[in-house]
């Protein structure tokens, strides 16, 4: 699909980027625009102990497939359909169904590192990057940890302090200089959201940006 454009969006873990995707995506036809999602690609841990799984840092480009992801994205881009993973964050391990996603105009492509990755960035039309106070980024992480993934607060204390903070202001944060737009606020600035989405639609209108 030589049209497909590709609509990146970053931020920190809890900024609300993954509102920001969503919010995109719901405003268009199922047909016209899809989501892939960077946290679907972690390596799978199979075959290591709790406590090598206890070391491993979730945080570091290193934790993510996106050689595939490059791959799944080029897919698209060529109009063929992808098989993308579905992983289990309690068991860290790929179950065995996939999400078939089918080719589209748009693609929106979701994740703390999407902007980090130079080969992943360089096929962005639209870079976005979603800035939210550390603080709450913090809280909204706490309570998602502990509420879908069946983790207690001391692991994602911990957890923060050694990696998730650490590897923020490595990878994720210096990305912020690539967007071409800085969405304040995450998923809360309605303002921001609809700009970008009355743009897109003007794309699929007129097939230019």
């Amino acid at each position: 699909m030589s049209n497909c454009i590709f609509v990146g969006v970053a931020g920190g873990s809890g900024s609300g980027k993954t509102t920001v995707a969503y919010n995109l995506i719901k405003a268009f036809k199922s047909e016209d625009a899809v989501l892939v999602e960077q946290d679907a690609y972690y390596k799978e841990l199979r075959d290591q102990s709790i406590e090598e799984m206890g070391n491993v840092n979730f945080d570091h480009p290193a934790s993510i497939e996106f050689d595939l992801i490059k791959k799944h994205l080029l897919d698209l881009k060529n109009g063929k359909s992808i098989e993308r993973p579905i992983y289990d964050f309690k068991t860290h391990a790929r179950k065995d169904e996939k999400i078939n996603i089918h080719p589209s105009k748009i693609v929106v492509i979701e994740g703390i590192l999407i902007l980090a990755m130079p080969e992943i960035r360089d096929m962005l039309d639209v870079k976005i990057f979603v800035d939210t106070d550390a603080d709450e980024m913090l809280l909204r992480r706490i309570e998602r940890d502990i509420n879908e993934r069946g983790r207690t607060f001391e692991s994602v204390k911990n957890q923060y302090l050694e990696t998730v903070k650490p590897m923020y202001l490595e990878f994720c944060e210096p990305s912020k200089r690539y967007a071409d737009v800085i969405i304040p606020r995450g998923g809360e600035n309605k303002v921001a959201i609809n700009m970008i989405i009355a743009k897109l639609k003007r794309y699929l209108e007129k097939g230019t940006l």
